[in-house]
């Protein structure tokens, strides 16, 4: 994967997503609905002891982020690069742990990644409410995380394993759970009731 996106692809880019969103939106499912607080992960529960700030964010706006060409070009952006300057490496083989979250240098597990690329969006002016790291299940069964990003046209995943930026809707994973939206250091179910079989989810 090339490290940048020539104008030309990258404006083509651009309308599709938005255009894709819309449709989306019109679709019914373009959001994630939540069925209320769950269990933190383990990683994060750890990260948060180092990075209490940014677990302890609240606000009492969910309103998720108008979708402009803008703000799409950053996501393109933000999730290009992040999945270009990091190796993937298991937090085993790189840490000798089953689960270290951390913001990532040159090498990260999938969950480095989405905490990367949420703190590179904060950084250009997104809300925390609109970035949420979101635990799913592969069809294989294994674990997996991305970084939910709430828009007005539709719920996108920017994901490690995957340079394309899709609605969630439109992914192959079974999504179980996320940050919540009004407390960066809580957590909620996800009601992933999409006609898929995926593998697993016990």
């Amino acid at each position: 994967m090339s490290n940048f996106i020539k104008s030309g692809s990258f404006a083509a880019a651009i309308l599709l997503g938005l255009a894709a969103g819309s449709a989306n939106a019109a679709s019914g499912n373009a959001h994630m609905v939540t069925a209320g607080r769950t269990s933190q992960p383990i990683g994060h529960f750890e990260y948060c002891k180092q990075y209490s700030s940014d677990c302890n964010l609240r606000t009492t706006k969910t309103q998720a982020t108008e979708l402009t060409r803008k703000r799409w070009s950053e996501l393109v952006e933000v999730n290009n690069h992040a999945n270009t300057s990091v190796t993937p490496v298991t937090d085993l083989e790189y840490y000798q742990v089953e689960e270290h979250w951390t913001y990532p240098k040159n090498y990260g597990d999938c969950e480095d990644y989405a905490l990367m690329k949420r703190h590179m969006l904060m950084k250009r002016g997104w809300p925390a409410s609109s970035l949420l790291i979101t635990v799913v299940r592969q069809p294989n069964g294994d674990g997996h995380a991305v970084l939910t990003v709430r828009t007005d046209r539709a719920d996108y995943i920017l994901d490690n394993l995957n340079g394309k930026i899709r609605p969630w809707q439109e992914t192959e994973y079974r999504y179980l759970k996320r940050q919540a939206v009004k407390h960066s250091g809580h957590w909620s179910t996800i009601d992933d009731n999409r006609n898929q079989i995926v593998g697993s989810v016990n």
